[in-house]
Formats: structure tokens, C-alpha cells, sequence
């Protein structure tokens, strides 16, 4: 049985059958939103972070934590789903290396948006993914405060990609804004 306050798309997914095949197609591209750079300043930028997000507003905490949940045993398995594995390392080893507190933040983050979005308006989704990517970098942080000197921990480890990061959540807000409108649209209704 579902959560009475559940998402419209997590209700949907009751089926045992469609609902692995939709972790494992989530987690297959989490895997290719992590491998994709995309040339940006200062550092390139994957799209790590919308996915997570777009997952979370829409499915729901339980699919998208299952999501990121497979993503992380595959990579665990040693598989290279991370951004930068092979080269970085890869399993347990890319795991418990600089990243690996971002990791569990996306893991974090994928359970808070997912609850906090669930029957909230664009403000409201926005504020969750907020809320999502501070646990993010705070988790990211306090890891990689055992590897980077504690004066240089903003500088490498958030300020690179606040803005890359803000722009995906005002992507991910503004697509969750759109889709209604033109899913009805091409149903031939109003939304």
C-alpha cells in the first residue's frame, strides 16, 4: 500500500515488475548522469545532481532512495558508475575516497526532496531540493574535511559547483513546472 499523501507518478508504480525495472532504469541513469561532463566554469560539471533531484520530486523518497541505493551497490560491485571511475578508483575504494560523503549526502538528499516535495507547488519543490543540496554538501564537506585542510574545504569542495548545481535545481524546478501544463496540452485538456 501506498503513503495517502504519495506522488501522483509513485502511486503509479505499484506493480513489483515495473517497479525494479524503473530502480533499475533510474540507476542506469544515474550512471550517465554522473559520466556526463559538460564543459562549465570553474570546474566541468556532471549531471549528478538534477538526477538525483529529478528522481526524488518524481517518484517519491522510496523509488528514489531505491534508485540511488542500486546505484551505489552497483558501484560497489565495482562497476564504473562514479564520475571519474575508472581513472578515481572504483567499488568500495572510489566509495570511501573524497567523495564518498557526497555520495551519502545524494543518498540523504534523494529521501529529504523526495519527502519534502511530495503535493508541493514549484516553491515548494524548490525549497526541498534546497534543503536536499545543503545535506548534500554538508555531508560532502564533513568527508572531505579527512583529506583537504580545513581552511580550503569551500574552496574545493562547495564553490566549484554551487552555481552549476543551483542552475540543475532551477532546471529540474522549472521542468517539474512545465510537464503538467504539457502532458494536458497533448492530452487535449486544461491543466
Amino acid at each position: 500500500m501506498t503513503h495517502p499523501t504519495a506522488n501522483p507518478i509513485e502511486r503509479r508504480f505499484t506493480s513489483p515488475v515495473r517497479t525494479a525495472l524503473t530502480i533499475i532504469a533510474g540507476a542506469a541513469l544515474m550512471t550517465i548522469a554522473a559520466k556526463t561532463q559538460i564543459p562549465f566554469w570553474p570546474v566541468p560539471m556532471t549531471l549528478h545532481t538534477l538526477a538525483v533531484m529529478a528522481f526524488a520530486v518524481a517518484f517519491g523518497p522510496r523509488i528514489a532512495v531505491a534508485i540511488f541505493l542500486t546505484y551505489l551497490a552497483a558501484g560497489a560491485a565495482g562497476l564504473p558508475v562514479f564520475s571519474g571511475s575508472p581513472e578515481r578508483g572504483i567499488g568500495l575504494a572510489y566509495m570511501a575516497g573524497p567523495t564518498g560523503g557526497y555520495l551519502a549526502g545524494y543518498l540523504v538528499a534523494s529521501w529529504l526532496v523526495g519527502t519534502l516535495a511530495l503535493g508541493r507547488g514549484l516553491v515548494g519543490r524548490t525549497g526541498a531540493m534546497l534543503a536536499g543540496l545543503t545535506t548534500v554538501y554538508a555531508l560532502g564537506l564533513a568527508w572531505l574535511a579527512a583529506y583537504v585542510p580545513l581552511d580550503r574545504l569551500l574552496s574545493i569542495g562547495v564553490i566549484p559547483f554551487l552555481l552549476g548545481d543551483l542552475m540543475k535545481i532551477g532546471l529540474v524546478a522549472a521542468g517539474g513546472a512545465m510537464l503538467p501544463a504539457t502532458l494536458a496540452q497533448l492530452r487535449g485538456k486544461r491543466p
